[in-house]
């Protein structure tokens, strides 16, 4: 078949797409990829289903993404095509990589907590719910999950603007054995290599592309390991083996903070972490502020100060 004939055998059919990797397959691959890390390790003990379960927002939280600028670092990634009719790949772009080999050093210089399995993560964010027809709402939420995933935790959103209106609601959130607990986090390679095919492997035939779903798991991640130095600063260098993310010089997170940004897809699929710029604290996402995160004694209970 010649060029021509393949063109107008193309323009008959209709378009692929891109299809969006969705928070429940996320949920599936992360779990897979906890069991692969994790198998000696005794799996949390489900509670009895009940009212008022609210589920773990680290995986499945539903945001609307905000309307910033893409900025000209965003536009110039470069690709590589494989081959005349061969997909076309991300390439590596060694500026993003310095910088991710920048934030890993930082992290890893931090100090790991001291936590027991009676205690609870608490982490603070700030983002927007999509209520599809009626707008968007702009929340508060604050969680307390148990660091051993086997109790109950608690989830106390606040809304700050928005069609439901303001107001404060607590729910609770059920023991959920597919939830990644502080210890599963805790028992993650801290080998670069080993991390990043475990993540590769587990996020095969994913997409849009296979890249962009091995940097979203990671990105999943990067929330709880806030409290896990070594942990964290190899997702970083995971991360940098992986090509497609681009520097963002100019980005804002949720909650309007600046910082610089690494930026990864296209279009509706595009993802933004944002760290402070001085210190290159992760400071969460386009989607997602991450306002605080700290280890307390009981849930429900806010940190001192």
């Amino acid at each position: 078949m010649n060029p021509t004939e393949r063109q107008e055998l193309a323009g008959l059919l209709p378009s692929p797409g891109a299809p969006a990797l969705s928070s429940d397959r996320m949920t599936q691959m992360e779990a897979h990829l906890m069991q692969e890390i994790t198998k000696e390790a005794p799996a949390p003990t489900p509670t009895p289903a009940g009212s008022g379960r609210v589920p773990p927002r680290r995986l499945r939280r539903k945001v609307a993404l905000l309307a910033v600028p893409v900025t000209a670092a965003a536009v110039l990634t470069t690709v590589l095509t494989v081959g005349g009719d061969g997909p076309a790949r991300p390439t590596t772009d060694s500026e993003a990589v310095a910088l991710l080999d920048r934030i890993a050093k930082v992290t890893a210089a931090k100090n790991t907590p001291a936590v027991r399995d009676d205690q609870y993560v608490y982490t603070l964010i700030q983002g927007t719910d999509d209520l599809t027809d009626e707008g968007l709402d702009r929340f508060r939420r604050a969680d307390w999950h148990a660091v051993d995933g086997r109790r109950d935790g608690l989830a106390r959103t606040t809304v700050l603007s928005g069609p439901s209106g303001k107001g404060t609601t607590d729910m609770r959130i059920q023991a959920d054995p597919n939830a990644t607990t502080y210890r599963e986090l805790q028992a993650l390679p801290t080998d670069p290599g080993a991390l990043y095919d475990k993540v590769w492997s587990a996020t095969e035939g994913q997409g849009p592309t296979h890249e962009e779903a091995a940097l979203e798991m990671i990105g999943s991640m990067l929330e709880g390991a806030t409290l896990l130095p070594d942990v964290g600063a190899t997702l970083y260098r995971a991360a940098a083996r992986i090509p497609g993310i681009t520097v963002v010089d100019d980005a804002k997170d949720a909650s309007g903070r600046s910082g610089v940004g690494l930026a990864f897809g296209d279009g509706d699929d595009r993802k933004v972490w944002v760290f402070e710029e001085k210190n290159l604290t992760y400071l969460g996402s386009e989607d997602v502020a991450l306002l605080d995160v700290t280890v307390v004694d009981r849930k429900g209970q806010n940190p001192a100060g």
